[in-house]
């Protein structure tokens, strides 16, 4: 289940079509904040769930909103809130979701970064590239904190990672790990399917001990999300 937490700070603008869409932003643990944006996926509107860190050097923003016209609002609610600028971005896998903010970020002087296997990817589809790639797991200090990246193997796609903050112990899985409220694996045209249960396992064996596994879709919460993309995937 999604822990509600002290205060959800929502801000609401207007989006092409008219209709009203919503980028939340919820407190998590420390200075750790989910931010939940919206599109439309086959018809309906679908969340997308992703991370930023406050550091005393600057904010960490874990992949990016997922409509283009919620990139400016993100970050003008992040200045309101925190008197602080992005400093840095890490894109999680090449989808939409994830990478597509990468372009945005760059022109705003803040620093990029994916996978080289997403930079591969993202070459291959001729969409924007971050500036700055990594060939392995890999740990960012900023400020007070330390970031570490960690790549499990294919699952959601071949090439997604994941952020781990351990100060905190919570563990961004991204679109590799399903909500407890998944019915299904979603979009599968780039999962490995045979190699995901065996990933998600050696995730577990990885991190054993976690406050919150923050998913990348719908409502996220500890371990269970974990156990309950392996029964998805049975």
């Amino acid at each position: 289940m999604r822990f509600t937490l002290s205060l959800v700070f929502s801000f609401i603008f207007t989006n092409a079509i008219g209709q009203q869409t919503p980028l939340k932003i919820t407190p998590l643990k420390g200075d750790l904040y989910v931010y939940t944006t919206y599109n439309t996926y086959k018809g309906s509107l679908t969340d997308a769930n992703a991370m930023y860190l406050v550091t005393n050097k600057g904010v960490v923003v874990i992949d990016a909103p997922w409509e283009p016209k919620q990139f400016q609002p993100f970050l003008d609610s992040i200045q309101a809130k925190h008197h602080q600028k992005v400093v840095l971005a890490i894109a999680t896998h090449s989808h939409a979701d994830r990478a597509g903010g990468l372009a945005f970020f760059k022109s705003k002087g803040i620093k990029t970064y994916t996978s080289k296997l997403t930079d591969q990817i993202l070459k291959a589809n001729k969409e924007p590239r971050a500036q700055h790639t990594f060939g392995k797991d890999t740990t960012f200090t900023v400020g007070q904190y330390k970031i570490n990246t960690f790549y499990p193997g294919g699952g959601h796609t071949k090439d997604n990672i994941l952020i781990w903050f351990g100060k905190d112990q919570v563990l961004f899985g991204g679109c590799f790990v399903k909500s407890t409220e998944a019915s299904n694996l979603g979009n599968i045209t780039e999962s490995d399917l045979k190699a995901w249960p065996g990933n998600i396992q050696k995730t577990k064996k990885k991190y054993p001990n976690t406050t919150f596994v923050v998913t990348g879709h719908q409502a996220w919460g500890n371990r269970e999300s974990l156990d309950h993309t392996l029964k998805l995937l049975e």
